[in-house]
C-alpha cells in the first residue's frame, strides 16, 4: 500500500538509503541495477558488462568503488563498442598517462580498473542517447586504463 511505502521511507531511523552491492566476479548489469553503487573486489580478473544497444535507456547509472587496498586482478567495465565518453581524474600527476578516457569525440569500449587502483577510487557511468558518459577519480597514475 502507498501508506506503508510512505511510512517506511519517512522513518527517521532509515531515511533514504542508496542501493549498494558487492561484486567479486563477472556480472552483466541491466536496468534493475540502475542507481546502485557497486563495491569491487577481485582475486581473479573479470568483466562487468554494461547494457548495450536497445537496452541503453537514458538515465541508467552505475557507480563502481574499489573496496580493497588494491585489486588483486583487473576489473573491466565492458560496453561492447566504443560508446564510453569522458575522463577519469588522477590525483597523482605526471606527464605520461594522465586523465584516461575518450579523446576528441572518439569513445572507448572498455574501462579497466587495474591492480594499482586504491580503495576509494571510483568510476561513475550515466547513459544518454545510446552512449555512456564516464567520470571518476583515482589516486594513482595508470590505475585506470581504457581500450
Amino acid at each position: 500500500m502507498r501508506s506503508d511505502y510512505l511510512n517506511e521511507n519517512s522513518s527517521s531511523s532509515y531515511g533514504f538509503q542508496k542501493k549498494v552491492a558487492g561484486i567479486g566476479a563477472a556480472k552483466t548489469l541491466n536496468g534493475d541495477d540502475s542507481g546502485k553503487e557497486f563495491y569491487l573486489t577481485a582475486s581473479d580478473a573479470y568483466n562487468i558488462t554494461l547494457p548495450t544497444g536497445g537496452d541503453i535507456v537514458n538515465g541508467l547509472n552505475y557507480k563502481f568503488w574499489v573496496a580493497e587496498g588494491a585489486l588483486g586482478a583487473a576489473v573491466t567495465l565492458a560496453a561492447g563498442s566504443a560508446i564510453v565518453f569522458g575522463k577519469v581524474n588522477e590525483g597523482e600527476v605526471d606527464t605520461g598517462d594522465d586523465a584516461p578516457g575518450s579523446s576528441a569525440g572518439t569513445g572507448v569500449s572498455n574501462v579497466i580498473l587495474g591492480t594499482t587502483a586504491d580503495k576509494g577510487d571510483f568510476i561513475e557511468l550515466v547513459s544518454y542517447g545510446g552512449e555512456w558518459y564516464m567520470s571518476g577519480q583515482t589516486a594513482v597514475d595508470g590505475a585506470v586504463t581504457t581500450s
